[in-house]
Protein backbone atom coordinates (compact mmCIF):
# COMPACT_ATOMS: atom_id res chain seq x y z
CA UNK A 1 0.00 0.00 0.00
CA UNK A 2 1.04 3.29 -0.28
CA UNK A 3 2.19 5.50 2.88
CA UNK A 4 2.02 8.97 3.57
CA UNK A 5 4.64 11.45 4.50
CA UNK A 6 4.78 11.13 8.60
CA UNK A 7 4.25 14.36 10.14
CA UNK A 8 7.26 16.99 11.36
CA UNK A 9 7.21 19.81 13.33
CA UNK A 10 6.24 23.28 11.65
CA UNK A 11 4.23 21.04 8.85
CA UNK A 12 0.30 21.84 8.10
CA UNK A 13 -2.57 20.04 8.99
CA UNK A 14 -5.82 20.41 6.81
CA UNK A 15 -9.11 20.08 8.64
CA UNK A 16 -12.37 19.10 7.25
CA UNK A 17 -15.74 17.95 8.38
CA UNK A 18 -16.65 15.22 5.69
CA UNK A 19 -19.73 14.14 8.23
CA UNK A 20 -21.67 15.92 10.74
CA UNK A 21 -20.76 19.49 11.65
CA UNK A 22 -19.83 20.94 14.64
CA UNK A 23 -22.34 21.96 17.43
CA UNK A 24 -20.26 24.22 18.97
CA UNK A 25 -17.72 26.17 16.85
CA UNK A 26 -15.93 26.25 19.74
CA UNK A 27 -14.90 22.90 19.74
CA UNK A 28 -12.67 22.98 16.71
CA UNK A 29 -11.20 25.94 18.00
CA UNK A 30 -9.76 24.84 20.75
CA UNK A 31 -8.84 21.54 19.03
CA UNK A 32 -7.15 24.24 16.31
CA UNK A 33 -5.26 25.78 19.60
CA UNK A 34 -4.17 22.42 21.03
CA UNK A 35 -2.65 21.61 17.49
CA UNK A 36 -0.91 24.61 17.10
CA UNK A 37 0.47 24.61 20.70
CA UNK A 38 2.06 21.67 19.67
CA UNK A 39 3.84 23.11 16.81
CA UNK A 40 1.65 22.68 13.54
CA UNK A 41 -0.08 24.58 11.57
CA UNK A 42 -3.88 24.60 10.77
CA UNK A 43 -5.93 25.72 7.22
CA UNK A 44 -9.47 24.71 7.60
CA UNK A 45 -11.25 24.15 5.07
CA UNK A 46 -13.95 26.45 3.05
CA UNK A 47 -17.31 24.21 4.63
CA UNK A 48 -15.94 23.04 7.84
CA UNK A 49 -18.05 24.84 10.09
CA UNK A 50 -21.05 24.70 7.50
CA UNK A 51 -24.59 22.80 8.43
CA UNK A 52 -27.39 21.24 6.72
CA UNK A 53 -29.42 18.88 8.64
CA UNK A 54 -27.12 16.84 10.38
CA UNK A 55 -24.32 17.00 8.04
CA UNK A 56 -21.44 19.43 7.59
CA UNK A 57 -23.02 20.88 4.80
CA UNK A 58 -23.82 19.98 1.27
CA UNK A 59 -22.33 16.70 0.08
CA UNK A 60 -20.40 18.19 -2.73
CA UNK A 61 -18.73 20.84 -0.73
CA UNK A 62 -17.41 18.68 1.58
CA UNK A 63 -16.60 16.24 -0.86
CA UNK A 64 -14.84 19.40 -2.27
CA UNK A 65 -12.77 19.70 0.85
CA UNK A 66 -11.86 16.91 1.30
CA UNK A 67 -10.24 16.85 -2.51
CA UNK A 68 -8.80 20.36 -1.59
CA UNK A 69 -6.91 19.21 1.28
CA UNK A 70 -5.34 16.62 -0.75
CA UNK A 71 -4.44 18.38 -3.39
CA UNK A 72 -3.38 22.00 -1.66
CA UNK A 73 0.41 21.72 -2.09
CA UNK A 74 1.13 23.59 1.03
CA UNK A 75 -1.28 20.85 3.28
CA UNK A 76 0.59 17.77 4.81
CA UNK A 77 -1.70 15.90 6.17
CA UNK A 78 -6.25 16.11 6.84
CA UNK A 79 -7.77 15.57 9.76
CA UNK A 80 -11.41 15.02 10.20
CA UNK A 81 -13.46 17.27 12.88
CA UNK A 82 -15.74 14.52 13.69
CA UNK A 83 -17.64 11.32 12.88
CA UNK A 84 -21.48 11.71 12.85
CA UNK A 85 -23.31 10.86 9.91
CA UNK A 86 -22.81 11.43 6.00
CA UNK A 87 -19.22 10.54 5.33
CA UNK A 88 -20.96 7.42 3.23
CA UNK A 89 -22.50 9.92 0.85
CA UNK A 90 -19.06 11.17 -0.25
CA UNK A 91 -16.63 7.97 -2.26
CA UNK A 92 -18.93 8.66 -5.28
CA UNK A 93 -18.00 11.89 -5.31
CA UNK A 94 -14.35 11.76 -4.78
CA UNK A 95 -11.73 11.62 -7.59
CA UNK A 96 -9.45 9.13 -6.06
CA UNK A 97 -6.79 9.91 -8.31
CA UNK A 98 -6.15 12.38 -7.13
CA UNK A 99 -5.91 11.38 -3.29
CA UNK A 100 -3.41 8.70 -4.64
CA UNK A 101 -1.25 11.15 -6.57
CA UNK A 102 -1.28 13.09 -3.22
CA UNK A 103 -0.65 10.84 -0.50
CA UNK A 104 -1.24 12.20 3.33
CA UNK A 105 -2.07 11.08 6.01
CA UNK A 106 -5.77 10.71 6.58
CA UNK A 107 -7.14 10.98 10.09
CA UNK A 108 -10.60 10.29 11.75
CA UNK A 109 -12.61 7.85 13.55
CA UNK A 110 -16.59 6.43 13.79
CA UNK A 111 -18.63 7.62 10.66
CA UNK A 112 -15.35 8.30 8.98
CA UNK A 113 -14.67 4.43 8.60
CA UNK A 114 -16.75 4.68 5.73
CA UNK A 115 -13.76 6.76 3.93
CA UNK A 116 -11.28 4.81 5.29
CA UNK A 117 -12.28 1.92 3.48
CA UNK A 118 -13.26 4.03 0.33
CA UNK A 119 -9.44 5.49 0.06
CA UNK A 120 -8.21 2.05 1.16
CA UNK A 121 -9.50 0.52 -2.06
CA UNK A 122 -9.32 2.88 -4.13
CA UNK A 123 -6.22 4.99 -3.59
CA UNK A 124 -4.59 1.71 -1.76
CA UNK A 125 -3.51 4.30 0.70
CA UNK A 126 -2.70 4.06 4.56
CA UNK A 127 -5.43 5.86 6.14
CA UNK A 128 -4.96 6.03 10.61
CA UNK A 129 -8.16 5.35 12.73
CA UNK A 130 -7.62 7.88 15.75
CA UNK A 131 -8.76 11.17 17.60
CA UNK A 132 -11.04 13.88 16.02
CA UNK A 133 -9.88 17.67 15.83
CA UNK A 134 -12.26 18.22 17.97
CA UNK A 135 -11.53 15.87 20.92
CA UNK A 136 -7.95 17.51 20.83
CA UNK A 137 -8.75 19.89 22.96
CA UNK A 138 -6.88 20.03 27.02
CA UNK A 139 -10.20 18.31 28.44
CA UNK A 140 -10.71 15.61 25.78
CA UNK A 141 -6.57 14.87 25.33
CA UNK A 142 -5.17 12.37 27.69
CA UNK A 143 -2.17 12.01 27.88
CA UNK A 144 -2.44 8.17 26.66
CA UNK A 145 -4.66 9.55 23.52
CA UNK A 146 -1.76 12.15 22.98
CA UNK A 147 1.35 9.82 23.19
CA UNK A 148 -0.33 6.82 20.49
CA UNK A 149 -1.21 9.96 17.84
CA UNK A 150 1.91 11.80 17.96
CA UNK A 151 4.10 7.99 17.63
CA UNK A 152 1.44 6.90 15.25
CA UNK A 153 1.51 10.31 12.90
CA UNK A 154 5.16 11.28 13.59
CA UNK A 155 7.24 8.41 14.90
CA UNK A 156 9.87 6.66 12.65
CA UNK A 157 9.64 2.96 14.01
CA UNK A 158 6.54 0.70 14.18
CA UNK A 159 3.72 1.84 17.16
CA UNK A 160 4.37 -1.31 18.50
CA UNK A 161 1.73 -3.05 21.07
CA UNK A 162 -1.27 -1.21 21.75
CA UNK A 163 -1.84 -1.57 25.92
CA UNK A 164 -3.94 -1.22 27.96
CA UNK A 165 -4.75 2.71 28.97
CA UNK A 166 -6.24 1.55 32.13
CA UNK A 167 -4.14 -1.54 33.62
CA UNK A 168 -7.01 -2.46 35.82
CA UNK A 169 -9.70 -3.01 32.70
CA UNK A 170 -9.91 -6.67 31.47
CA UNK A 171 -8.77 -7.47 28.49
CA UNK A 172 -10.86 -10.59 26.72
CA UNK A 173 -9.29 -13.53 25.44
CA UNK A 174 -11.55 -16.07 23.21
CA UNK A 175 -9.66 -18.72 21.26
CA UNK A 176 -6.06 -19.18 21.76
CA UNK A 177 -3.83 -18.11 18.67
CA UNK A 178 -1.48 -15.87 17.46
CA UNK A 179 -1.85 -14.47 13.96
CA UNK A 180 -0.49 -11.58 11.80
CA UNK A 181 -2.26 -9.49 8.99
CA UNK A 182 -3.05 -6.09 7.94
CA UNK A 183 -5.16 -4.03 9.73
CA UNK A 184 -8.69 -3.35 8.13
CA UNK A 185 -11.46 -2.14 9.59
CA UNK A 186 -13.57 1.07 11.87
CA UNK A 187 -17.00 1.28 13.15
CA UNK A 188 -19.17 -1.96 13.16
CA UNK A 189 -22.26 -0.07 11.46
CA UNK A 190 -20.04 1.74 8.89
CA UNK A 191 -18.35 -1.59 8.24
CA UNK A 192 -21.37 -3.39 7.76
CA UNK A 193 -22.99 -0.95 5.45
CA UNK A 194 -20.08 -1.12 3.40
CA UNK A 195 -21.59 -4.78 2.51
CA UNK A 196 -23.03 -4.38 -1.37
CA UNK A 197 -20.58 -1.35 -2.55
CA UNK A 198 -17.89 -0.83 -4.82
CA UNK A 199 -16.57 -0.29 -1.30
CA UNK A 200 -17.03 -3.26 0.65
CA UNK A 201 -14.42 -3.88 2.88
CA UNK A 202 -12.04 -7.23 2.46
CA UNK A 203 -11.31 -8.94 5.13
CA UNK A 204 -9.73 -12.05 3.40
CA UNK A 205 -5.80 -13.08 5.13
CA UNK A 206 -6.38 -9.71 7.48
CA UNK A 207 -6.89 -9.02 10.94
CA UNK A 208 -10.67 -6.99 11.80
CA UNK A 209 -10.41 -4.28 13.74
CA UNK A 210 -14.14 -3.37 15.03
CA UNK A 211 -15.52 -1.11 17.49
CA UNK A 212 -19.18 0.65 18.08
CA UNK A 213 -21.07 2.97 20.69
CA UNK A 214 -24.00 2.87 22.50
CA UNK A 215 -25.23 -0.32 20.41
CA UNK A 216 -27.59 -2.64 22.59
CA UNK A 217 -26.72 -6.16 22.54
CA UNK A 218 -29.28 -7.36 20.32
CA UNK A 219 -28.11 -4.71 17.76
CA UNK A 220 -24.57 -5.91 17.99
CA UNK A 221 -25.90 -9.74 17.53
CA UNK A 222 -27.72 -7.97 14.09
CA UNK A 223 -24.73 -6.86 12.74
CA UNK A 224 -22.01 -9.29 13.39
CA UNK A 225 -24.52 -11.95 12.50
CA UNK A 226 -24.61 -9.98 8.80
CA UNK A 227 -20.85 -9.85 8.75
CA UNK A 228 -20.76 -13.05 9.56
CA UNK A 229 -23.72 -14.13 6.54
CA UNK A 230 -21.55 -11.81 4.48
CA UNK A 231 -18.03 -14.55 5.27
CA UNK A 232 -15.96 -11.42 6.47
CA UNK A 233 -15.67 -12.78 9.72
CA UNK A 234 -14.29 -16.20 9.14
CA UNK A 235 -12.29 -14.56 6.49
CA UNK A 236 -10.60 -12.88 9.09
CA UNK A 237 -7.50 -14.11 10.36
CA UNK A 238 -8.03 -12.80 13.55
CA UNK A 239 -10.98 -9.98 15.58
CA UNK A 240 -9.49 -7.07 17.36
CA UNK A 241 -12.99 -5.54 19.23
CA UNK A 242 -12.32 -2.17 21.13
CA UNK A 243 -13.64 -1.40 24.00
CA UNK A 244 -17.50 -0.42 22.49
CA UNK A 245 -19.10 2.44 24.73
CA UNK A 246 -22.64 1.60 26.25
CA UNK A 247 -23.24 -1.30 24.51
CA UNK A 248 -25.54 -2.96 26.95
CA UNK A 249 -29.49 -3.42 27.42
CA UNK A 250 -30.68 0.21 27.80
CA UNK A 251 -33.01 -1.36 30.40
CA UNK A 252 -32.36 -4.02 32.90
CA UNK A 253 -35.54 -6.07 33.43
CA UNK A 254 -35.19 -8.87 36.27
CA UNK A 255 -38.38 -10.15 35.02
CA UNK A 256 -36.98 -10.44 31.74
CA UNK A 257 -35.31 -13.76 30.66
CA UNK A 258 -34.04 -12.87 27.38
CA UNK A 259 -31.30 -10.15 27.86
CA UNK A 260 -28.15 -10.73 26.97
CA UNK A 261 -24.62 -8.85 27.62
CA UNK A 262 -22.22 -8.32 24.53
CA UNK A 263 -19.99 -10.87 25.74
CA UNK A 264 -22.32 -13.44 25.68
CA UNK A 265 -22.94 -12.69 21.90
CA UNK A 266 -19.19 -12.24 21.15
CA UNK A 267 -18.52 -15.93 22.63
CA UNK A 268 -21.62 -17.38 21.00
CA UNK A 269 -20.70 -15.94 17.43
CA UNK A 270 -17.11 -15.89 17.55
CA UNK A 271 -15.67 -18.73 19.88
CA UNK A 272 -17.35 -21.26 17.13
CA UNK A 273 -15.10 -19.41 14.00
CA UNK A 274 -11.64 -20.57 15.72
CA UNK A 275 -10.51 -17.30 15.07
CA UNK A 276 -8.18 -15.44 17.92
CA UNK A 277 -10.56 -12.65 19.26
CA UNK A 278 -9.23 -10.05 21.72
CA UNK A 279 -11.79 -7.60 23.22
CA UNK A 280 -11.28 -4.48 25.45
CA UNK A 281 -8.79 -2.29 24.17
CA UNK A 282 -9.13 1.24 24.43
CA UNK A 283 -9.81 1.83 20.41
CA UNK A 284 -13.04 3.21 20.02
CA UNK A 285 -15.40 5.90 21.35
CA UNK A 286 -13.86 5.89 24.81
CA UNK A 287 -12.03 8.95 26.47
CA UNK A 288 -8.81 6.85 25.73
CA UNK A 289 -8.19 6.18 22.39
CA UNK A 290 -5.61 4.54 20.73
CA UNK A 291 -4.44 5.78 16.82
CA UNK A 292 -4.12 2.61 14.91
CA UNK A 293 -2.82 2.67 11.13
CA UNK A 294 -5.15 0.78 8.94
CA UNK A 295 -3.57 -1.45 5.98
CA UNK A 296 0.10 -2.04 7.83
CA UNK A 297 1.30 -5.79 8.84
CA UNK A 298 -0.13 -6.33 12.69
CA UNK A 299 0.29 -9.44 15.08
CA UNK A 300 -2.72 -10.06 17.34
CA UNK A 301 -1.87 -12.98 20.17
CA UNK A 302 -4.80 -13.92 22.46
CA UNK A 303 -2.68 -16.69 23.96
CA UNK A 304 -0.14 -14.00 25.84
CA UNK A 305 -2.60 -10.96 24.94
CA UNK A 306 -1.51 -8.84 23.30
CA UNK A 307 -2.31 -6.58 19.83
CA UNK A 308 0.98 -5.36 17.90
CA UNK A 309 1.46 -2.98 15.12
CA UNK A 310 4.39 -4.40 13.17
CA UNK A 311 5.04 -2.32 10.92
CA UNK A 312 6.51 1.71 10.28
CA UNK A 313 2.60 3.40 8.74
CA UNK A 314 4.70 6.36 7.48
CA UNK A 315 7.64 7.43 4.90
CA UNK A 316 10.12 9.76 5.51
CA UNK A 317 9.61 11.74 2.48
CA UNK A 318 11.59 14.77 0.81
CA UNK A 319 12.47 17.53 3.18
CA UNK A 320 10.87 20.72 2.28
Amino acid sequence: MLKPRRLRLGDTVGLVSPSSGPWKRSELWRGIAALESWGFQVKVGAHAYDRHYDYAGLDADRAADLLWAFDHPGIDAVFCSQGGIGAARLPRLLDFDVIRGNPKIFLGYSDITALHLAIGREADLVTFHGPSLAGFDPESMTAYKKDLLLRALTGDEPLGEIKMADPDKYLLKINAGRVQGSLVGGNLTLVCASLGTPWEIRTEGCILFLEELETEPWQMDHLLTHLLNAGKLEAARGILIGECLDCEPRKLDPGSFNQRSLEDILFELLEPLGRPVLYGLPLGHTKDRATLPLGVAATLDTAEGFFRIDEVATINGKEK
